[in-house]
């Protein structure tokens, strides 16, 4: 084994655990295991525990980098973990530099010799200004779907979220830089590309002349015409401008689904949170989208259980999802981050929040069994992940046998099995 990669968490960390696997072995590291850990929840954290304890069982002779969002936040906890032997910043994790560097500190203690302080070298994150671009000639797992990242960090400060202290502050690619990368990945052959960042609508701010996400994905769609499929992750609806929505309208290689940063369907709450939209910028937005889009898929992220949250509160969250017409919910039961201000707010109940989690878990289920249901006799564009699965245009997986992994099949839908749909 030379170097693996361990990946939790977001879209993001799986793009840059592409290049960190490229930039560690250029650095001739060996029989090295790095973990890309996530620092979103409390179980995010001790998941990225677990697995290093776990592998350094597994594999007693090999040397245990940790890096990431938490690793940036709690870096003194793992450098205390007798198995680590070296955490790396999220913006270090980036740098060929940082790799040779680790490479030349392992060889030069080859009886896993580090003290907890000189295991660590994690930059001020909040010092970095710009972004560089890192062009992947390829993916090592030759994915029908790839990602590219066009933004990193977040400028805005949501009560609960301890992204921007792991990541900085917003910051973009060049648009001829991501251009080009497209450009690369479309002609190794990859058929759908994924947009991602942390704050992705907040793309270009920072720019000469200030682009926006909707111009990045015109300048892409109109310049990279052997691409057949453009995705984009994550989005917050305040933001989303109009180029983008023209996109939507207009191009359908643009595919026809959306994440959104909802967080909660109650008014107060989105105010505690330090949201920028209220319920009705939210419901207003979804139905503006159905317009542009009449069969477009929606999915958003709900916490469950914020500070202060009532039963009336969270009944409203739940209800959001049947106003939204939601397909695909990302529930999170919430976990005080440390040196959040949410921390500090009367805290609901570890039971209330888990029993929310559950209703909010189901209730999502039930919405993508509707979807599911309303697919039957359609055809739709699927593109083939592997040979037992693909996902439509609007990212409603696929079961499937006998295809080819990378094509893109025009499928008649007859059925479901609950879960994903049958051809």
């Amino acid at each position: 084994m030379s170097v693996e990669i361990v990946t939790f968490g977001c879209r993001l960390n799986a793009f840059e655990s592409e290049v960190m696997a490229r930039e560690a072995e250029r650095a001739g590291l060996t029989d090295t295991v790095v973990i890309n850990s996530c620092a979103v929840t409390n179980e995010a954290v001790a998941q990225a525990r677990q697995s290093i304890r776990r592998l350094k069982r597994e594999r007693p002779h090999s040397r245990i980098v940790v890096t990431g969002c938490a690793a940036q936040t709690q870096a003194g906890m793992f450098a205390d973990m007798a198995e680590v032997d070296r955490v790396l910043g999220n913006d270090d994790k980036m740098r060929a530099e940082a790799w040779r560097k680790t490479r030349v500190a392992f060889d030069a203690a080859p009886g896993f010799g580090f003290d907890a302080g000189e295991k660590i070298a994690v930059a001020d994150i909040m010092a970095v200004r710009e972004m560089a671009p890192h062009l992947l000639e390829g993916y090592q797992s030759g994915l029908p779907r790839v990602f590219v990242q066009v933004q990193n960090g977040c400028g805005h400060r949501c009560t609960f979220c301890i992204i921007p202290y792991g990541r900085g502050n917003s910051r973009s690619v060049p648009m001829g830089a991501v251009v080009e990368q497209v450009r690369a990945l479309a002609e190794a052959g990859h058929a759908e590309i994924v947009l991602t960042g942390v704050d992705l609508t907040s793309y270009g701010a920072d720019l000469p002349g200030a682009p926006s996400l909707g111009q990045l994905t015109k300048q892409i769609l109109r310049h990279v015409p052997e691409l057949k499929r453009l995705r984009i992750s994550s989005v917050d609806s305040i933001e989303v401008d109009r180029d983008l929505l023209d996109v939507i309208a207009d191009d359908e290689r643009l595919m026809p689904h959306l994440h959104l940063s909802l967080q909660s369907g109650d008014d107060l709450i989105l105010k505690r949170m330090k949201r920028r939209h209220s319920r009705k910028d939210a419901v207003e937005f979804c139905a503006q989208l159905r317009r542009l889009r009449p069969d477009i898929a929606l999915g958003a992220d709900i916490i469950a259980g914020f500070p202060t949250e009532t039963d009336d509160m969270f009944a409203r969250s739940i209800d959001l999802v049947e106003e939204c017409d939601l397909t695909f919910l990302h529930v999170f039961p919430y976990s005080p981050r440390p040196g959040t201000p949410a921390a500090r707010m009367p805290q609901v109940g570890g039971n209330v929040i888990r029993d929310r989690a559950k209703r909010l878990r189901a209730t999502g289920e039930a919405a993508l069994w509707k979807r599911l249901a309303a697919e039957i006799g359609a055809t739709r564009h699927v593109l083939i992940e592997s040979v037992t699965q693909g996902r439509t245009e609007h990212f409603v997986p696929v079961a499937t046998s006998g295809e080819t992994p990378g094509a893109v099949r025009a499928l008649m839908i007859t059925g479901n099995d609950g879960a994903r749909l049958t051809v």
